[in-house]
């Protein structure tokens, strides 16, 4: 994902560029919190990027992974988020310094209320979040859990479906319970990053709502 990484870094340097330097990037904002065509198109960025992270984060984290869990084989299971992942926190790894960039244009510093700062923060939060999951957690998670495979299948474990037979067989293995206490810490903080990216757009979307005329 070379291409990838590459084009999600250019997104971040032009996001902060758009945070520190608005007008100079994009040009000057047509009266308070714009209205022209530059306004609207960031207006129309933002609200399609958070739709995107939104959508995609509660159903990876919510639905699909689950429902995966409970019907494949568990190292079959294990590859298949192995390859979805990276492609998934890239994403929104995208998707969150577009909305960044958007707000920041949209509401500068300077002149942002209280409320625009505190949505700023959480906007900001959730890139931080996704883009630690990207570069640190996930390839951490993806190493440990081949690692475990292997020592599963010298065990003939991990085409079953759950973890019976892994809490099974880990109770008489001291080397298997130590990759699994390994595995379950760096998971873990995977999966907190990615719960504190999806509650920081929680706390936007209540922010989005609010502006909405129904």
């Amino acid at each position: 994902m070379g291409w990838a990484t590459r084009f999600l870094a250019a997104v971040c340097f032009f996001a902060a560029g758009v945070v520190f330097a608005p007008d100079v990037l994009l040009g000057a904002r047509s009266g308070s919190g714009g209205s022209g065509g530059a306004a609207t198109a960031a207006k129309v960025a933002h609200l399609l990027c958070f739709a995107t992270s939104w959508g995609a984060a509660l159903w990876a984290t919510f639905i699909g992974g689950i429902i995966m869990f409970k019907n494949l084989p568990r190292h079959q299971f294990g590859n298949l988020q192995g390859k979805m992942f990276p492609a998934y926190f890239m994403l929104i790894s995208v998707c969150a310094a577009v909305s960044v960039a958007a707000f920041a244009y949209l509401h500068p510093w300077k002149t942002a209320s209280t409320v625009e700062r505190y949505q700023f923060g959480f906007l900001l939060a959730a890139l931080g979040f996704d883009l630690s999951n990207l570069l640190v957690f996930t390839p951490m998670t993806i190493e440990m859990m081949k690692k475990r495979h292997k020592i599963e299948r010298d065990l003939s474990i991990g085409e079953e479906v759950g973890w019976s037979k892994n809490v099974q067989v880990s109770k008489n293995n001291p080397t298997l319970a130590a990759m699994n206490k390994k595995f379950g810490m760096i998971h873990g903080l995977s999966s907190l990053a990615n719960i504190m990216a999806f509650g920081s757009l929680a706390m936007h979307s209540w922010y989005l709502a609010s502006k909405l005329e129904m």
